[in-house]
């Protein structure tokens, strides 16, 4: 399972590592890459809720969405 995710209010590489752990931290995601110039994030795993995702992002303190 694959997921792109479009990522807003990050605007430095800390930014980068908190979303980056916070994906991370979903059961199921065996990858997270987040971009910091494109503002997006590719996820990667099995068994996994879009819905978490958005979820830990925004727990964060940033905005996600799918990217259609």
């Amino acid at each position: 399972m694959k997921t792109n995710l479009q990522i807003e209010g990050m605007s430095c590489e800390a930014c980068v590592r908190f979303v980056a752990m916070a994906l991370q931290s979903i059961d199921g995601v065996d990858r997270a890459m987040v971009d910091l110039n494109s503002k997006r994030a590719e996820v990667e795993g099995d068994n996994y809720r879009v819905e978490d995702l958005i979820e830990a992002v925004e727990e964060e303190g940033y905005s996600a969405k799918v990217e259609a």
